[in-house]
């Protein structure tokens, strides 16, 4: 027996490795209360933050539902891609024909938004990019799909193409201009829309500079301002029996005073289906004070925060802390999640790295590595040979493996 202690007892519990720490992994954000957008209840919105590809927020519905004239933006988007324009270029003429010239007849006569044109008269891409876009010009959309792709079914079957090589998968145009109620999508993938919008050079400079007139002196009614005074910059705003009202936009807020972070906070809103525009404007100047409110920055990971409690089978403690700091908009922040690794191990030195925490928000992830915040040290022979389950049994686990 004292051979057998001394031969194999002894060896197998001072020499063998230790069974890991065990480790409680936080479970909560201290943003978990962070301010979040105030989004209308009826019909359908979204928000997303300039920079990101998808909406931290959506609010109502969120089936495809008919968007009115910001089917236009996917008409001057998918023009732009067949026909690109350099800023401030002029661009190709259309000479205006007798289909161009009965469209405006038409719509005019249905009530619909028009911007006059005659037959022969000389409009230049830009000009009806700043009709389509700024007078929500329902016959130059048609006549714009006509110029780019010889007619109204060549643009759809391209716009088709295009919302699908982009992943809008959820936008549908059944026409260039949106007052087919089949010209859908939902909010999110509108939200979405937007950043290619403000992508597009051309597209923002015609929204930044309207111009007075157009062809011949031609006056143009900018009929995507609204609520300027608020911060809102209109990319589209329209109403039709079937869709309600809509409004694309983009906005800005400044920072807080005292906040860490610097620069306005940016983004992009969309609401399909307002009943009126009492209701909209109701619902977008809660949106903005709601972001007003979540402009400052919240730490996402905090430098030195504990993200697991370590504890060891011989009474060793010590916690797993953040080396990297994240921060985020508060705003965009209210429904982020934790993810806590940890790798195995037994012992380790103070600032040992001994796995990760993530926190995952619609705009991405945000990553810091995790080490001791003191030494786990071996706990000795005395500890070992007191302690021969646990020892034997690691020792066991590991020759099997």
């Amino acid at each position: 027996m004292a051979i057998l202690a001394v031969g194999v007892y002894a060896p197998a519990t001072l020499l063998g490795p230790l069974p890991a720490a065990s480790a409680t992994p936080a479970d909560s954000l201290p943003t978990a209360d962070a301010a979040g957008p105030v989004l209308g209840e009826n019909g359908a919105s979204a928000v997303i933050l300039s920079g990101d590809t998808a909406p931290f927020a959506i609010g109502g519905s969120t089936d495809p539902l008919p968007m009115a004239s910001i089917a236009k933006l996917v008409t001057a988007l998918v023009v732009l891609d067949a026909k690109p324009l350099e800023p401030g270029a002029a661009g190709e003429t259309r000479v205006i024909g007798t289909e161009d010239y009965q469209d405006y007849i038409d719509y005019s006569r249905d009530g619909a938004r028009t911007v006059v044109v005659f037959p022969n008269e000389k409009w230049t891409q830009r000009e009806m990019l700043q009709a389509l876009i700024l007078g929500s010009s329902n016959n130059h959309a048609d006549t714009l799909a006509r110029w780019a792709f010889g007619g109204v079914d060549a643009y759809l079957a391209a716009a088709s193409s295009w919302l699908a090589e982009q992943g809008l998968d959820t936008i549908s145009v059944a026409d260039t201009n949106g007052l087919s109620p089949e010209s859908r999508g939902t909010a999110a993938d509108v939200t979405r829309l937007a950043a290619l919008v403000q992508a597009e050079p051309v597209i923002a400079e015609i929204l930044a500079n309207p111009p007075s007139a157009l062809v011949n002196n031609r006056g143009v009614t900018n009929t995507t301002a609204y609520l300027a005074e608020d911060g809102v910059t209109g990319i589209s705003r329209s109403y039709t029996d079937e869709a309600g009202v809509c409004l694309l936009f983009t906005a800005s807020v400044p920072a807080p005073a005292g906040s860490t972070e610097t620069e306005p906070l940016t983004f992009s809103a969309v609401y399909l289906g307002s009943p009126d525009y009492d209701t909209l404007e109701a619902d977008v100047r809660a949106l903005m004070a709601s972001a007003a409110a979540g402009a400052g920055t919240v730490p996402l990971i905090e430098k030195g925060a504990t993200y697991a409690t370590i504890s060891t089978p011989w009474g060793a403690t010590a916690s797993a802390v953040a080396i990297t700091p994240q921060e985020r908009r508060a705003w965009a922040t209210h429904d982020a999640s934790i993810d806590v690794q940890l790798d195995d191990f037994s012992t380790g030195s103070v600032g040992a790295i001994v796995g990760s925490v993530t926190v995952a928000t619609t705009g991405g992830e945000h990553r810091s590595r995790l080490q001791l915040d003191r030494a786990i040290t071996d706990p000795g022979a005395l500890w070992r040979l007191t302690n021969p389950v646990p020892v034997i049994g690691t020792l066991l686990a590991s020759l099997q493996e």
